[in-house]
């Protein structure tokens, strides 16, 4: 028999057992002492406890529904340890792009961060790998020649939801959703943020 805690990550309540809380809390200290020095750690932090929020929500069903040491060891792993980042910051915003992302999970989504009117067309570019801008032209082409552009961009406004989350952003680009790359991600929206605020 062993003790099971409530925790709350990211808003959701998970039961978990005693030693993998002890290994999450220990995980999360770690996360928290590499990212100390960055401005934007809180958002860091958050964004990484909303990732294993949705990881622990997969591994709970109705038969299952305690978070064990499996469960906690499985999330590292996915997400990578502080040590394997490597540095805290390269926040060049330059990322190596494979023809296919290394996690080899890929979502549709649309961009909220380069869109001009819903998004559409900056997450496809995304999605497949192509400059949103032949989109964008092919949109207008599809508009002006033809009636059916507009309905077919509405639909697609309609069907494809927006990235909010940075895991659903890095999901987008086909990037592993890991330490790494919502620190990175997040280091560069506060940067964009912070560039856009001096004009």
């Amino acid at each position: 028999m062993k003790k099971t805690l409530s925790i709350n990550l990211s808003g959701m309540v998970f039961n978990i057992d005693d030693d993998a809380y002890r290994e999450l809390q220990v995980y999360l200290s770690q996360i928290e002492t590499h990212f100390a020095d960055v401005d934007e750690s809180k958002e860091i932090l958050a964004d990484i406890e909303a990732r294993i929020a949705e990881l622990f929500t997969e591994r709970v069903n109705d038969v299952k529904q305690v978070i064990v040491m499996k469960d906690v060891k499985e999330v590292i792993k996915i997400l990578g340890r502080p040590e394997e980042i490597g540095g805290s910051g390269d926040s060049s915003g330059e990322r190596k792009r494979e023809k296919f992302g290394p996690s080899g999970y890929r979502r549709m989504y649309r961009d909220p961060d380069n869109r001009i009117l819903g998004g559409v067309c900056s997450g496809m570019g995304a999605y497949f790998r192509i400059d949103p801008i032949i989109l964008r032209i092919i949109f207008v082409v599809a508009v002006l020649g033809f009636a059916s552009g507009l309905i077919i961009y509405l639909i697609l406004w309609i069907v494809i939801p927006e990235a909010k989350t940075t895991a659903q952003k890095l999901e987008m680009r086909g990037e592993p959703v890991n330490v790494s790359n919502i620190g990175k991600t997040v280091k560069e929206e506060f940067n964009r943020v912070r560039k856009n605020m001096n004009f």
